[in-house]
């Protein structure tokens, strides 16, 4: 059946690639992506797409809710996938009203948009297992992060159980989020999933995060800052293998339920910047360890998790999904990406984005 499904954020890292898969492999939906064109979204992101028959690309901010309303009806809109977000710790840290209004209003405009447009299909009877199910020709599915659960110790993983324990304002802003996603389907019997997801990497990703901007400070022979001691530790999920469980989870989750997407491994920063190093002085033909050398301890952030580790059993027990790709694969195939796209990494590093980097990580 044809679907008109909203993508927001869609020109973002993420965003992108579930843009992209959605386009290419359902030819009978149309896929219209919202997007502010913020610093981190970029429309050479989807040039390859750009002319497809079932895409269409549509400037407008979440926090425009008549805008969001003549969207819904000028398109007919059946489903969203939600992915619009103030995402980088470090600015939330520096400006945590931003992530308020985009995080928790956008996503409630969103929210309220949907809840009006559909109301007409909207049961008030639950399934028998409480699902909706037979709400299923509507979804609003909400994209999260594992920071919404907190820190972990040395042991654990987070679950779809875990209780939510934000540590920053880009964490309690997604947080909210999750759960006003959750309020509306219960008090408004709104079909949602929401999916909860580890640090993502790959290519395209705006080089304000630990990998792409190594790659680049590698590349130019720049410093390398390392929080603290270095031993924070994240799992790692390639985009390609997080915008396939997107896909999977839309189709085939079930309504009110939560998905947690990790790529089952877990890397401290200073090793995986080491190995990074060590990848990229072969694929640049340096000496080893030359890009070693330039690794520099920083001051640490405030409000720093010490370590976050997702258990994806749920999705691979339910609906079968695992990663395609080790780190190590996942990593070469992202190095040799950027290398392969020096202009695209230039453009997106001039300018505004480089005063950021001055502010934030010169003189550490």
């Amino acid at each position: 059946m044809g679907k008109n499904i909203l993508i927001t954020g869609g020109v973002g890292f993420i965003g992108s690639h579930v843009v992209r898969l959605m386009v290419t492999k359902y030819p009978g939906y149309q896929i219209f992506n919202l997007d502010a064109l913020t610093y981190a979204g970029n429309l050479e992101n989807l040039k390859d797409i750009e002319k497809q028959a079932n895409y269409h690309f549509i400037k407008a901010n979440i926090l425009e809710a008549d805008a969001l309303k003549d969207i819904f009806e000028k398109h007919a809109i059946t489903d969203v996938i939600h992915l619009a977000a103030e995402s980088h710790v470090d600015r939330s840290i520096v400006s945590p009203l931003d992530f308020v209004y985009t995080n928790v209003i956008g996503t409630v405009n969103l929210l309220n948009t949907a809840k009006e447009y559909w109301r007409g299909d909207l049961s008030y009877e639950k399934a028998h297992d409480g699902s909706w199910e037979k709400n299923r020709n509507h979804l609003f599915y909400h994209v999260s992060t594992d920071e919404v659960y907190g820190s972990l110790g040395k042991e654990g993983l987070f679950k779809e159980t875990t209780a939510y324990d934000p540590n920053s304002p880009y964490s309690a802003s997604k947080a909210a989020s999750d759960h006003f996603v959750r309020a509306y389907g219960e008090t408004y019997h709104l079909p949602y999933v929401v999916s909860n997801c580890s640090n993502n990497y790959g290519p395209n990703h705006f080089p304000e995060k630990l990998i792409p901007l190594f790659i680049h400070n590698i590349i130019n022979k720049k410093a390398l800052p390392v929080y603290g001691d270095g031993l924070y530790t994240r799992d790692w999920l390639y985009v390609i293998d997080h915008a396939r469980a997107i896909d999977l989870i839309f189709h085939e989750g079930k309504n009110g339920d939560t998905y947690n997407i990790g790529g089952f491994n877990e890397w401290t920063n200073i090793d995986l910047v080491k190995l990074m190093c060590a990848q990229m002085d072969v694929k640049l033909g340096r000496a080893v360890g030359e890009s070693e050398a330039l690794i520099t301890y920083v001051k640490d952030r405030p409000g720093h998790d010490r370590r976050y580790a997702i258990d994806a059993t749920k999705l691979n027990k339910e609906l079968g999904w695992s990663p395609s790709v080790t780190f190590e694969q996942g990593l070469a195939a992202t190095i040799d990406w950027y290398l392969n796209n020096g202009p695209w990494l230039e453009n997106v590093t001039s300018g505004a984005y480089q005063q950021y980097y001055n502010s934030m990580y010169d003189n550490r």
